[in-house]
């Protein structure tokens, strides 16, 4: 197999989510002596771009989106430490958590899946978490952005608190700050207080790049 041919089947396979196929020749591949960026950047992150094209056109829904970005999950677990060894360049660095009262996940899972893939440093402190995690992370981690996800309208009105503290605490100008989940729209968003607000995976991956670069370029 050529280099090309890899890349190929990679593209193709991350496609359709078959995660076997994608460890496999993500291995073949590094044999080869193909680079870690170059399997990352040539194969599965334009496939999951392609996943979330056709998520938003309609052609795909959650279940194809979240098979597809396990696929790619597991070839990432691989080039992880590989490219931590070149030195790869990070977009940015995303903390993520599920507000307080709520414990839904697979939503935030997945957005964490295709932040990894499109080449953010994704820190996830889990479900549940209060305004004084938010705020002990961030003094840790120091991120370019922090993620709240929110499924239930009940938790809701936690990204206005947990803005408020993270104000209180005096980092709110140290960090971008998304919400998002299945009842959250872009005017709860502002009402918040938020910078950002993304209706899906592939659309947060989107608007995340975009508020770096409006901060790097501020």
């Amino acid at each position: 197999m050529t280099p090309d041919d890899v890349l190929k089947v990679l593209y193709d396979e991350t496609m359709v989510g078959n995660a076997p196929a994608v460890l496999e020749h993500t291995n073949a591949g590094l044999e080869l002596g193909m680079s870690p960026s170059t399997i990352l950047f040539d194969a599965l992150i334009p496939a999951l771009e392609e996943v979330g094209a056709r998520f938003e056109r309609g052609d795909y829904f959650v279940p194809e989106m979240l098979i597809a970005g396990k696929a790619m999950s597991g070839a990432l677990e691989v080039l992880r430490p590989l490219l931590a060894q070149t030195g790869a360049e990070t977009v940015g660095t995303f903390l993520m958590g599920t507000v307080k009262g709520d414990v839904h996940d697979i939503g935030k899972n997945l957005v964490n899946i295709m932040l990894e893939g499109a080449g953010f440093h994704v820190i996830d402190i889990g479900v549940q978490v209060p305004p004084e995690k938010f705020i002990e992370a961030i003094q840790e981690h120091k991120p370019d952005i922090v993620g709240m996800s929110a499924f239930l309208t009940t938790t809701m009105p936690m990204f206005k608190v947990n803005i408020n503290a993270i104000e209180k605490a005096g980092l709110r100008d140290d960090v971008i700050i998304m919400v998002g989940g299945a009842p959250v729209t872009q005017e709860y968003a502002d009402v918040s207080g938020a910078d950002g607000y993304a209706a899906d995976a592939a659309t947060a991956v989107r608007r995340a790049k975009e508020l770096i670069a409006v901060r790097a370029g501020a």
